[in-house]
């Protein structure tokens, strides 16, 4: 498990909190999901991102995940291979594949995203005082959009 090596000076920018959360998220995820499920985080990354598409071709799947193509195409044959991935040919496009998730990928988005989404729910509702979990998500996704929208425009000065 990741330890907080973080100095009180450094740790106290937003921008190194926010960091380190994602990282102890990351890490405690992949100890449960290796333990419970036999996968590591990022090929849940992957499959909940394709139980939230339709069919979507390599290109859109690697824009959602934030990777490159070629990165994609080279992890989908693992997923394959454990049997949570099909791909095929667009009827509609003869050169595009799509990706999806067959019955046993959407078994695990399923079990492993509730039990993960239940420990966090428990993490961050059981101290005191208690986050207010919507609050919390309402606010994170504005903080997204509104990073998303500044990438969209002029670089900053």
């Amino acid at each position: 498990m990741i330890v907080n090596r973080l100095t009180p000076l450094v740790a106290d920018r937003i921008t190194v909190t926010l960091h380190e959360l994602v990282a102890l998220l990351d890490a405690y995820a992949d100890d449960v999901l290796r333990a419970e499920h036999a996968i590591t985080f990022g090929d849940y990354r992957y499959l909940a991102t394709l139980a939230e598409l339709d069919r979507p071709d390599i290109t859109e799947l690697a824009r959602c995940l934030m990777l490159t193509k070629a990165a994609v195409s080279k992890h989908l044959p693992a997923l394959e291979a454990r049997g949570w991935v099909e791909r095929s040919a667009d009827p509609a496009h003869a050169r595009r594949v799509v990706v999806g998730l067959t019955p046993a990928g959407v078994r695990v988005v399923e079990e492993a995203g509730g039990r993960l989404d239940a420990d966090f729910a428990a993490a961050f509702t059981g101290g005191h005082p208690p986050l207010d979990l919507d609050a919390l998500h309402a606010g994170l996704r504005t903080a997204v959009v509104r990073v998303q929208e500044r990438l969209a425009g002029p670089p900053p000065r």
